[in-house]
């Protein structure tokens, strides 16, 4: 089998992703998370062209949203693009990040972070059965 480069591997995922963000199937998707800044960085003017070719948006997030989602090793301490195609999608969100920070300020957290994992799952497209086993099968949990 004839061997592929990480940066092609990368592009193609987000080719992908921004094709079902256009057509409707993802509000929002996320590019493979980067361990350093740098190298997501590298992944930027790819990023203009694809977002330029499927009328789609991108987002540098340099704080990734941990949530009981997916395992805390995974994005913690990442670097990663989101592309999205509404405004109110990435609104929704910063608004998500936001409302984590203060629920962690005031030690409210537990009261509302299985919430906030599943309006995160929502936000990727994810139905409400994959959105309820991921946190279920989440044993790397914050």
């Amino acid at each position: 089998m004839r061997q592929i480069d990480e940066y092609s591997y990368q592009c193609g995922v987000m080719d992908c992703f921004n094709e079902m963000v256009k057509a409707g199937l993802k509000r929002i998707a996320l590019a493979h998370p980067s361990r350093t800044k740098s190298q997501r960085d590298a992944y930027i003017p790819f990023a203009e062209m694809i977002t330029k070719k499927y009328q789609t948006h991108y987002y540098l997030d340099d704080d990734p949203l941990i949530t009981d989602l997916f395992p805390y090793s995974l994005n913690r301490g990442t670097f990663n693009i989101i592309f999205y195609k509404e405004e109110k999608d990435i609104e929704e969100y910063k608004a998500l990040k936001a409302r984590k920070a203060a629920a962690l300020e005031n030690g409210r957290y537990a009261a509302c972070r299985e919430d906030i994992a599943a309006g995160f799952g929502r936000l990727l497209s994810y139905s409400r059965e994959t959105i309820q086993a991921y946190i279920e099968n989440n044993r790397e949990k914050e």
